[in-house]
């Protein structure tokens, strides 16, 4: 899958960037780095002006790529579940068995994120923690509605939109696949910050992860 993975280009929705940060060094040093101090500092400490100091570069430059600073995560969230996508087609491709294919999908969306190797600007496991913590912050804006119409969320639907196809084949009869697919996708980042920050009211621990939980759920759900 990593052979394959390093010959796609993740697409992200082109009205989110000014510029493509793919087509630089600088923007992909841009998006690298972004993604480092967004982790240490968090998302409402993070300015362009520390990102220039931490590049080495005017701040006027971060903005030849992006507008602002959300437009910068959105494209972040974007790119990681553009990313996860990819993931999911591919390990699921050969798996004929319904109930074997849901089982792998939740794992692909659920689990904990290692690095991917064949994408050298870009720690997905840093990114992974940024999605956990940030990932609500891209869309529970004033603007949602408008950017939804931009096609700027068109990624994260997708993600959902395949699994609710997997759950769907599990149960024809199921009246709320998409439902479930959303739950199951946003669930799983709520149960990762809950283990890391609010262990006493989550159920998940070092031997009892949310892809258990979620598996758990949906086939006690669709059987």
């Amino acid at each position: 899958m990593k052979s394959l993975l390093s010959n796609l280009k993740i697409a992200v929705p082109e009205k989110i960037f000014l510029k493509d940060p793919e087509s630089s060094a600088l923007g992909k040093k841009i998006i690298g780095e972004s993604i480092l101090l967004i982790d240490e500092i968090g998302f409402e400490a993070f300015t362009f002006k520390k990102l220039g100091v931490k590049i080495g570069s005017n701040e006027s430059s971060i903005y030849r790529y992006f507008e602002n600073k959300h437009k910068l995560l959105l494209y972040l969230t974007s790119w990681y579940w553009a990313w996860l996508e990819y993931q999911l087609v591919f390990e699921t491709y050969n798996i004929s068995n319904s109930k074997e294919k849901l089982k792998k999908a939740i794992t692909v969306v659920t689990r904990t994120i290692k690095e991917d190797s064949s994408i050298s600007h870009i720690n997905e496991v840093v990114l992974n923690r940024i999605i956990i913590n940030e990932n609500s912050k891209s869309f529970m804006t004033k603007e949602v509605d408008t950017e939804n119409k931009e096609g700027y969320f068109t990624t994260y639907k997708c993600v959902i939109n395949r699994l609710q196809d997997v759950i769907a084949e599990v149960n024809t009869q199921y009246k709320y696949p998409a439902s479930l697919a959303s739950t199951i996708v946003d669930g799983a980042l709520h149960q990762h910050f809950l283990k890391n920050h609010f262990t006493s009211i989550t159920n998940c621990k070092k031997n009892m992860t949310p892809t258990t939980f979620f598996t758990d759920l949906a086939l006690k759900t669709l059987l």
